[in-house]
């Protein structure tokens, strides 16, 4: 800063007294000098803050008129829709079968949205679209037209056909946004299992594409992951055999008026899910809404391999007598007590007909005693069963990579009493999924070895479970299920040369109310083939069905779910590669189906 100047200076004090002036006047000029040089330094001030408020405001008006001259010219974004479209995934890696089949891919589509105030003729484009899409209102149409709005979406995806008809109109205001949409080109082929996709977050120029149900859901984040876009998924299952069971299933299930139907066929060794079907199904291109009210098992979305959790009837036995075996307080030649009705505190246990005083344990297999199965697991007790069971997964949900999987949980008794163990023993008392059978069943014929069932291929065989069971009581096991098909409740499950083995099991359908139908059944056919060295499991599962060929009603799995399995492995084991062992001359069953 520079030196204050004083306002009377000394030698100008004296300089004026020398020459007789009057000092006070230099006092006041001094003082009126240092007053202009204050305002001429606060004049300055306020200009240049002045100037900088001008600017300021300048900067703020030509940010916010470039910024309004932009949106004016730009396409206008869906309302609802934040982000803009560079930044939506729209690309989805594609999903394809165990040999390269393509089972979901995207594909480049439009979508369609007017600027009602830039048309010419509202009234022309609201009849025309009604023409074009007859689910549209033409009067619902014009009305949002008129209604002063600046936007309106009006279809999400465009067939070509429907993208050159809806520019033939003409309209200025009718708009297409370039967008991909999930197709699925099998239809409903392995609908349940795919699940389904649907649009997320969306905008004009893109949308991205998510997984809504099925595989589709559980895999959707290594579905959008963009380092593995190039790469698609591939998944466990044969498109032919699907294709081949399904057809079959569908028939099946027709011809024995069934409700529904479920099938699975699993690789023994390894739990690869080969195909999984379930009837009725539904296309994922058009996946129509969860059911609101009734029973979900009515809604075709309804995946009754997994999610339907039934008591399975006497396709359970297998697991008693093979924890008995195991555990050496039985051989296959034991005999036990068998004659029916069975006294068990205050309810009694019934065959579907007295075997006599006693059956070997091989024969209470073929045969299906549920007393037999009941007097072998009071050897065994509710404690070792609960934990054999568990062992085996049929306690707990599937692991299998569906996102409807960990829902479904089985239904278990209260109180696992010696009562629970009996009835669970041949297949009542308990719920689990067809799903779960199939990896118990796995479990007994690959040689003792738990397996998990998935729906992803496996690069190399993995490495072999937990044993549950021993080679050798696996090996007894299978001669037991063989001789059901050869001798048993399952003879027409023979295919000849390919050694089908397996049980059958009729359950009575519990009823909502409690107890249970006298003419409803679930019939079910868990086996395996070829026997001699099991590499397939399948599983056939029909909701009521009604088999009427005769003179009267036949419910049983072996009229019913059996036929259907001979039919499936005769169809499949070609497409799986498997050669006859031995051929000769075939007469078909009393339940079959053709092909013009």
């Amino acid at each position: 800063m520079s030196p204050r100047t004083p306002l009377r200076p000394l030698a100008r004090i004296l300089d004026a007294r020398a020459r007789g002036e009057n000092p006070d006047a230099i006092e006041a000029e001094n003082i009126r000098d240092r007053h202009e040089a204050m305002r001429d330094k606060s004049r300055a001030r306020a200009e240049s803050r002045l100037l900088l408020l001008v600017m300021g405001f300048c900067a703020a008006f030509l940010t916010i008129g470039i910024r309004m001259a932009a949106l004016a010219g730009a396409e206008p974004e869906e309302p609802r829709t934040i982000a803009s479209a560079s930044r939506i995934q729209a690309q989805r890696a594609d999903i394809v079968d165990r040999n390269g089949n393509v089972l979901a891919t995207n594909l480049v589509t439009h979508a369609l949205y007017s600027h009602p105030r830039d048309m010419v003729d509202p009234a022309r484009a609201a009849r025309e679209l009604a023409r074009i899409f007859p689910d549209m209102s033409e009067e619902k149409l014009l009305r949002q037209f008129t209604g002063g709005s600046a936007f309106l979406w009006l279809r999400k995806k465009l067939s070509p056909e429907q993208v050159q008809a809806v520019h033939d109109i003409g309209e200025p205001g009718l708009l297409f946004g370039p967008r991909e949409m999930r197709l699925y080109p099998n239809g409903k082929l392995a609908a349940h299992l795919l699940g389904g996709a649907s649009f997320g977050e969306e905008g004009v120029h893109s949308a991205e594409v998510i997984g809504v149900a099925g595989i589709e859901k559980a895999m959707d984040e290594r579905l959008r992951d963009p380092d593995q876009l190039d790469k698609p998924l591939q998944l466990s299952i044969d498109l032919p055999v699907q294709a081949a069971i399904a057809e079959v299933l569908h028939s099946g299930m027709k011809l024995l008026n069934a409700r529904g139907a479920a099938s699975i066929l699993m690789d023994a060794q390894t739990g690869e899910v080969l195909a999984m079907v379930s009837l009725p199904d539904f296309d994922p291109n058009d996946r129509p809404p969860p059911p609101t009210e009734g029973d979900p098992a009515d809604s075709p979305i309804f995946n009754r391999a997994l999610q339907g959790v039934y008591e399975l009837g006497s396709v359970m036995k297998i697991f008693p007598v093979a924890q008995a075996l195991e555990l050496g307080l039985v051989t296959p030649d034991t005999m036990v007590p068998s004659n029916s009705p069975m006294q068990l505190g205050r309810f009694k246990v019934r065959d579907y007909k007295n075997y006599g005083p006693q059956l070997s344990v091989t024969d209470v297999i073929v045969k299906s005693s549920n007393v037999g199965t009941a007097r072998v697991v009071s050897q065994i007790g509710p404690v070792r069963q609960q934990a054999f069971l568990k062992e085996l997964g049929l306690l707990d949900p599937s692991p299998v990579e569906l996102i409807e999987a960990p829902r479904a949980r089985p239904l278990l008794p209260r109180k696992w009493s010696d009562i629970a163990s009996a009835t669970i023993s041949y297949g009542h008392g308990m719920s689990t999924s067809p799903m779960q059978l199939a990896a118990g069943y796995a479990a007994m014929v690959n040689g003792g070895y738990k397996v998990t069932p998935t729906l992803i291929k496996r690069d190399s065989a993995p490495p072999r479970g937990e044993p549950v069971i021993s080679e050798q009581t696996s090996a007894q096991v299978r001669t037991m299920l063989r001789k059901v098909v050869e001798k048993g409740t399952a003879k027409m499950a023979e295919v000849p040369g390919y050694y089908i083995g397996g049980k059958t099991g009729t359950a009575d359908k519990q009823k909502p109310t409690g107890g249970y139908w006298k003419d409803k059944v679930m019939a079910n056919f868990a086996g395996a083939f070829p026997m001699n060295d099991p590499r397939y499991v399948i599983i056939v599962s029909l909701d009521e069905p009604v088999e009427t060929s005769g003179t009267e009603a036949r419910r049983t799995a072996g009229w019913t779910a059996v036929p259907v399995t001979a039919e499936i492995v005769r169809r499949i084991a070609p497409l799986l590669g498997l050669r006859p062992a031995e051929v000769e001359a075939h007469t078909p069953t009393k339940v079959t189906t053709v092909r013009n």
